[in-house]
């Protein structure tokens, strides 16, 4: 590449670079404006499930498998350094790769999430079902399995999916953009994360 053509390539660079940073940040502030009422209420779910001496569960495929470790991380360890706090009881339900590859291998990826909340869900945890598109096969089995159970259900998501009407509360991101889903609902994750460990912990708890 020469040099003029390189200098070509980086506008054009440049001016996606802008526009997809520009779009994030406008879908940010739509979900700010529209998902107010939803968070505050998967916060009220989590809260209620930590009082009550239960535990978070987290499950979701590829990007939304990093979300679920990211989000277990948060509250086992901590998300502010504002104060110190004991950890919180959040369990990802990918982590495990021996579990996941033999069940996969066994039985078919569609129910390796459910498998893990039959046999660790009790009644009063929460499970957290992270999906884009809201369609996720094994999510979906592993929030109906979840029901069953007496487990309350929280869902991160996009527009449109099915999760929507199968989750006790649906955090629902204006968007059916895969991309600037995950980097609203990360924004989200932080936001949930950060309010229960202020009402827990904070100075006005």
């Amino acid at each position: 590449m020469n040099q003029k053509d390189h200098s070509n390539a980086s506008e054009a660079w440049r001016a996606y670079a802008q526009e997809h940073l520009i779009s994030s940040a406008e879908l940010n502030q739509r979900a700010a404006d529209e998902c107010l009422g939803a968070i505050v209420a998967a916060v009220s779910l989590i809260l209620s499930c930590f009082r009550d001496s239960h535990k978070l569960m987290i499950c979701g495929n590829g990007g939304s498998a990093a979300d679920a470790q990211h989000v277990a991380a948060e509250f086992v360890n901590r998300l502010s350094p504002e104060f110190e706090r004991p950890g919180l009881p959040a369990i990802a339900l990918t982590t495990d790769s021996s579990l996941l590859t033999s069940y996969a291998n066994d039985y078919g990826y569609e129910g390796v999430f459910e498998r893990q909340v039959l046999a660790l869900g009790t009644p009063g945890d929460v499970l957290i079902a992270i999906s884009t598109s809201g369609n996720s096969t094994n999510v979906i089995k592993a929030v109906r399995a979840a029901r069953n159970k007496e487990l309350k259900t929280l869902g991160l998501l996009g527009v449109g999916g099915e999760l929507t009407d199968l989750v006790d509360v649906a955090v629902v991101v204006p968007s059916r953009d895969t991309q600037h889903v995950q980097e609203a609902l990360l924004a989200i994750e932080h936001t949930i994360c950060l309010l229960v460990e202020r009402a827990l912990f904070g100075a006005n708890a």
